[in-house]
């Protein structure tokens, strides 16, 4: 996991699957391989009491030595912000996405911040997001311009990406791979 692929670029590895598919604790696993530091980038915000209980026991899963850096909105600037060689998780890009969508951002041009971003990091990064298009097609316009949209910026990660896992209940299957 610590390896670097090219000088100044670290590994990105993006972890897909469904709800509760393992993905979060997959991708914490492989930060941990690493060397600390490991940084934490939390995309969720708290916006009900359900979620504040599933962002409190997000954090107390995960061990005292994680910085965590939330970033609701600027998830490139967190990027940025962690240490050059830090490995660092992003969860998830899905809630990131929701987060754009809902204050109107441009998403390409958030999409393409993200994307730079990554091509600065010289540690590990591991991204977590969710494949919403194995489902029923959604009956809204907005629902469907949210999966749409969350199928490009995957798939834009996962060209970028050295590797690409696919979680199965519970179970990683390798679809890319150094």
């Amino acid at each position: 996991m610590a390896q670097t692929i090219a000088a100044g670029q670290g590994l990105v590895t993006l972890v897909l699957g469904g709800a509760r598919s393992g993905k979060s604790r997959y991708a914490e696993g492989l930060i941990t391989r690493a060397p600390k530091p490991w940084v934490y980038i939390a995309t969720a915000e708290a916006r009900d009491n359900e979620m504040a209980e599933r962002i409190k026991a997000h954090r107390a899963g995960r061990a005292e030595a994680w910085q965590t850096i939330e970033a609701p909105h600027d998830l490139p600037g967190a990027i940025a912000q962690a240490p050059a060689k830090a490995a660092v998780l992003v969860d998830c890009l899905t809630l990131w996405l929701a987060n754009m969508m809902e204050r109107d951002f441009d998403i390409e041009a958030q999409t393409a911040l993200l994307q730079a971003s990554l091509e600065r990091r010289g540690g590990p990064t591991v991204l977590v997001s969710n494949e919403v298009g194995l489902s029923i097609v959604p009956d809204n316009a907005l629902a469907r311009r949210f999966r749409d949209l969350q199928g490009v910026l995957n798939q834009r990660l996962a060209a970028r990406a050295q590797r690409v896992v696919m979680m199965v209940a519970g179970i990683p299957i390798v679809v890319k791979s150094p």
